[in-house]
């Protein structure tokens, strides 16, 4: 297979192979998918070729994404996509357990988006300044 980009699409492609690889692997330890960790080897190692060597090095006799890469604000990108995520994730389950648990159906769902929402709302205006958990057990 051939594929044919501009300077700026393989850069963009490499923050996108570099996210998607993050997000499958990097909460799986020892047990990493090594067919993604291969992918990203062969669309980071075009950086010697063009230009971009700055973005590679070298472990263990692999090519891999640089600390400069790693450090050049992909990070950022990805914690505010966790945030995001993280919010959303817990308004629903907040909003369903409100709704005593009930899946979502055609007939609860403006009722769950209404609290979904004043949820989201919260979480802009407070974050989780607001939230208690009861540790005790009861």
């Amino acid at each position: 297979m051939n594929l044919e980009l501009t300077d700026r699409q393989y850069r963009y492609l490499l923050d996108l192979v570099y996210i998607g690889n993050w997000i499958i692997n990097s909460t799986r330890g020892n047990d990493r998918i090594r067919e993604y960790d291969q992918v990203e080897s062969l669309i980071f190692s075009h950086c010697l070729a063009s230009g971009k060597q700055k973005l590679v090095e070298r472990l263990d006799g692999e090519i891999i994404p640089s600390r400069a890469f790693a450090d050049g604000g992909i990070h950022e990108a990805i914690e505010e996509y966790e945030d995001v995520a993280f919010y959303e994730i817990l308004a629903e389950e907040m909003a369903m357990r409100d709704m005593d648990g009930q899946p979502m159906t055609h007939e609860n769902y403006a009722e769950l988006m209404e609290r979904i929402n004043r949820y989201l709302e919260e979480f802009d205006a407070h974050g989780t300044d607001h939230i208690s958990v009861d540790l005790t057990g009861e």
